[in-house]
């Protein structure tokens, strides 16, 4: 039997109790420090934590600004809408949630992609997990009580009130105005994440993206108060946002939808100005589309049929096509002419229907095969003679005329407030020889002088020239902007103009006089090329006709009459002129494409935007 040593077990469970108490004591002072850094160390970090979980700041996108022509026509506003929208660090199953919700609601695959696309670069979009992530938007009243009877099923989606952007007039103005999409990729890694904070849709083209700071305004924010579901219990704090300014335009809606119905079945541009401000009163880029269509995306398939369409609906004639201006740009040859003392107004040329240089064989013809006979600058302009003008060229050289062209803006931006402005081409020595490394030919100088050959202008470009002649010189900036307002406020901003050095003062009043006289019998002269559209004019105009070539002609082969030709390569009609002629208040520039003919096609339009624009009589639309 064996027997207990009672000292030996009284020291080993002493020896145990040290032990043990040594561990608490260390794991007491492990939690007294673990307490210390928690609540004074960390303190801060840890409250803000707190109060993160307990308050959210949740961003208020501002009212966009909204727009208008000079008579206060609304051209885009707001309308309320309804988004679909899931917030990913509340939501456990993205997937599933996105798959359930399809059930209740209508979400497309283009949809879907725009939503997974987003998920998937949140950092590089500047979107965060705590963000509202877009899904569907405007949603319809149905599916709006759809979700919300099945709202409990889907903890972190929400249903959004939001202030969608609206067009009224649909593809009125559409390559001015221009419209708002959702901001993409690109735009996120430029845009100001705080500034765009809530914010869905950016300015993409025309005015609504020129003027976007202007039309944006500031973010506000919201700080509430949520229990620990994420549900909502009070509003702590509250920043409003500070809405954009409303933009007041130049244009004259009534004007701008007569002009666009008077193109009928042909496609173009229209510039009208006012000569004495500068002011855009109608800009047309023949045909428009529906601004609507882009606001929310627009689907594939109508976005490939507007690609596709042979009239190019898209495409921004207005600033961005570039045509040969044809012989509207004799008036500003035949000035040259005076200015530079190489012809008199009574010097007569001899025009047999062809222009010969000398020692060389190639004829270079003129429109009008059996010829003018004896012409002088003022029959010229008004018979538009391509013979004059090609001996005129030739003795002006391309240099002179190259550089007194540009005095009136051709080859150079207008400055207009739209982006993607091109400058089109005033050829010269210089240009061939930088831009092809070629020499310069003396043909090439005469086709410059019917504004043909490497010339090309913009539609704005020759406003803008027409202006400066009815001005006697006087320049003035086309511009689309009257004045932008603040809503709550109410003071305006209007633009500012820079016109110093721009006044073409060195030509005298007798020359000035020469060239109007001359466009004043295009259309009110017994020959003039226009005459058809002055004869029962209650106002007297100036004008130009021009028609610049799509193709050439063979030396040996005969031209062919414009209905004998494939529409797509008839020549583009051209026309300018200005109205009253002693005070101008109207300036126009007409190009239609492929419409044949400037005297029969492009000046029936420029008289249709003088008689809405002076009389506000409509004539209807060209056949």
């Amino acid at each position: 039997m064996e027997i207990k040593d009672n000292f030996k077990e009284k020291r080993l469970f002493s020896n145990r109790t040290i032990v043990a108490a040594i561990m608490v004591f260390l794991m007491l002072i492990i939690l007294i420090a673990q307490m210390f850094n928690l609540q004074i160390l960390q303190y801060e970090k840890y409250r803000t934590r707190s109060v993160n979980n307990r308050l959210k700041i949740e961003p208020q996108p501002p009212r966009r600004g909204l727009i208008y022509d000079r008579d206060g026509v609304i051209l885009a506003d707001n309308t309320p809408s309804f988004q679909l929208t899931l917030i990913p660090e509340e939501v456990k199953n993205i997937n599933d949630t996105t798959l359930r919700l399809r059930n209740i609601i209508e979400i497309s695959d283009e949809e879907m992609e725009r939503f997974e696309k987003l998920m998937k670069n949140l950092w590089r979009n500047n979107l965060h997990r705590f963000d509202h992530i877009p899904i569907k938007f405007q949603l319809t009243d149905n599916e709006v009580a759809r979700f919300a009877i099945n709202r409990h099923l889907f903890p972190g989606v929400y249903v959004k009130a939001h202030i969608a952007r609206r067009y009224p007039l649909k593809e009125v103005a559409s390559h001015i105005i221009g419209y708002v999409g959702r901001i993409n990729e690109i735009e996120l890694k430029t845009l100001d994440y705080f500034d765009y904070a809530g914010s869905t849709h950016v300015g993409k083209t025309g005015i609504e993206k020129y003027y976007e700071d202007v039309l944006h305004g500031t973010v506000g924010e919201i700080k509430v108060e949520k229990n620990v579901s994420g549900r909502y219990i009070r509003t702590i704090e509250e920043t409003p946002p500070k809405p954009g300014n409303d933009i007041y335009l130049t244009i004259n809606s009534t004007l701008q939808m007569e002009v666009e119905k008077a193109f009928g079945k042909y496609s173009g541009a229209v510039v009208a100005i006012e000569p004495s401000s500068g002011e855009i009163l109608a800009m047309v880029s023949q045909p428009g589309y529906d601004l609507n269509l882009f606001v929310n995306g627009i689907s594939s398939e109508k976005y490939k049929e507007l690609q596709q369409d042979k009239m190019q609906p898209l495409f921004n004639r207005l600033t961005r096509g570039q045509y040969p201006p044809g012989s509207t740009t004799k008036p500003l040859v035949g000035l040259a002419g005076l200015y530079y003392g190489v012809i008199k107004p009574d010097d007569e040329v001899f025009c047999p229907g062809h222009y010969m240089l000398p020692n060389v064989s190639h004829k270079y013809r003129c429109w009008k095969k059996w010829g003018h006979g004896k012409v002088d600058l003022n029959h010229g302009i008004a018979q538009s003679c391509d013979v004059y003008f090609y001996d005129l060229s030739y003795k002006l050289g391309i240099d002179r005329m190259s550089t007194f062209l540009g005095r009136f803006g051709i080859g150079q931006k207008t400055g207009i407030d739209l982006p993607g402005e091109k400058t089109g081409i005033l050829p010269s020595r210089e240009w061939k020889k930088r831009v092809k490394n070629e020499p310069w030919f003396h043909g090439e100088t005469l086709i410059s002088g019917i504004g043909q050959g490497f010339t090309l202008t913009t539609p704005l470009q020759l406003a803008q020239a027409t202006a400066l002649i009815a001005n006697r010189g006087k320049y003035v900036k086309p511009h689309l902007l009257k004045y932008h307002e603040d809503p709550a406020t109410k003071n305006k901003v209007m633009p500012d103009l820079d016109t110093e050095g721009k006044d073409i003062e060195d030509v005298s009043n007798q020359d000035w006089n020469t060239i109007i006289q001359a466009m004043h019998d295009v259309v009110h002269g017994k020959r003039g090329t226009a005459r058809k559209i002055g004869k029962d004019a209650p106002f007297t105009f100036a004008g130009k006709t021009g028609t610049a070539q799509v193709f050439g002609v063979k030396q040996d082969e005969e031209a062919k009459k414009t209905e004998e030709l494939a529409f797509e390569l008839r020549d583009h009609a051209l026309f300018i002129a200005f109205a009253p002629i002693d005070k101008p208040k109207i300036a126009v520039a007409v190009i239609v494409e492929h419409g044949g003919g400037g005297s029969s096609v492009a000046a029936p339009v420029a008289r249709i935007v003088l008689d809405q624009y002076l009389l506000g009589e409509s004539n209807g639309t060209i056949e």
